[in-house]
């Protein structure tokens, strides 16, 4: 059967960050997973105590370089691991664990440049939170987009007030639209994150997360599964009193009613969530990511189906 997607040169029926990559600068482009060492005001007070209660001691960043460790010693130790696979690739170096716009200008200053003006760099990622963007740091981050390509990844997580309120987010729905205009009116590239599985939330409400995102329209979307990690919060409630989670085919198809909401021009960075092997608690099968990523791509082929499929127009203003 012929793709129909036409944002794709492989059997991807979804318009992958690899595609998007290889077009833009011809050429194989990974990530650099980097752990600077930030905290986050849900952290530390400013907007809360303990953190999300998803979020392990790493701060989401269990795959980053260690942060007792410069900067330029966790991007050539992280590098070289990859670059065995990828001999000729160039590199994003990204700022991955806890908030990462979350201190003074002059310092973060200090730590992007210094990544930049590695051999091979060509971009910059960024994973804050929308809270975490005061004005000065959002002026600097729109004169680091006009001298290389710049992304600026925001955990919203869910769009429902009430979800946000029990994992402990620390912020509304409408706190993160007020961050993610800020950026949208700096033309910064922006990326939205979202997890599916989030305690009590219901597939329909997994349906609406995905439409508002869409209608946001951001540059690219990263759709995590939920995982369960030892020493989390929300591992303990778990264990307390169990809530719902997904086998791997629901998870499948509900992931592929998300990328049929999608418009085919949002690039999707992931589709899944992965922790690592000594720490998950649950699910197993999210252990293998490449079986759950063939999967969706099975069953958008039996559906004959792709990302954007039922796509509305995207809104052109926040109210």
């Amino acid at each position: 059967m012929t793709n129909p997607f036409p944002y794709a040169d492989d059997n991807k029926r979804y318009h992958t960050w690899n595609y998007d990559l290889h077009r833009r600068f011809g050429k194989k482009v990974f990530k650099v997973s980097l752990n600077a060492g930030f905290t986050c005001p849900n952290i530390d007070g400013t907007k809360g105590t303990g953190g999300c209660t998803y979020c392990s001691g790493s701060g989401s960043g269990d795959f980053a370089g260690n942060p007792r460790d410069s900067l330029s010693v966790q991007f050539d130790a992280v590098r070289m691991q990859l670059h065995q696979k990828w001999p000729h690739a160039s590199y994003i170096p990204y700022f991955q664990a806890h908030t990462n716009t979350y201190a003074p200008l002059s310092y973060l200053q200090q730590c992007y440049e210094s990544v930049l003006s590695k051999p091979g760099v060509v971009g910059l990622a960024i994973a804050t939170r929308a809270d975490a963007l005061p004005q000065d740091v959002v002026d600097y981050l729109a004169e680091l987009s006009q001298r290389t390509y710049l992304l600026v990844e925001l955990g919203l997580q869910t769009t429902f007030d009430q979800t946000a309120k029990h994992i402990n987010r620390g912020h509304t729905y409408a706190e993160f639209l007020q961050g993610y205009q800020k950026l949208q009116d700096k033309g910064i590239q922006t990326c939205i994150h979202l997890i599916n599985g989030l305690p009590f939330e219901t597939r329909d409400m997994m349906l609406e997360n995905i439409s508002r995102v869409a209608q946001l329209h951001p540059n690219s979307v990263k759709i995590h599964l939920l995982h369960l990690l030892k020493g989390t919060k929300m591992a303990a409630e778990y264990q307390q009193n169990p809530f719902p989670l997904f086998s791997l085919d629901e998870y499948v198809s509900l992931v592929c009613d998300q990328l049929e909401l999608l418009p085919a021009s949002i690039v999707i960075q992931r589709l899944t969530g992965d922790g690592a092997k000594e720490d998950l608690i649950a699910p197993l099968w999210s252990l293998k990511k490449f079986v759950v990523l063939n999967e969706i791509d099975k069953e958008l082929t039996r559906r004959n189906s792709w990302q954007g499929k039922y796509a509305q127009p995207p809104v052109q203003t926040l109210s």
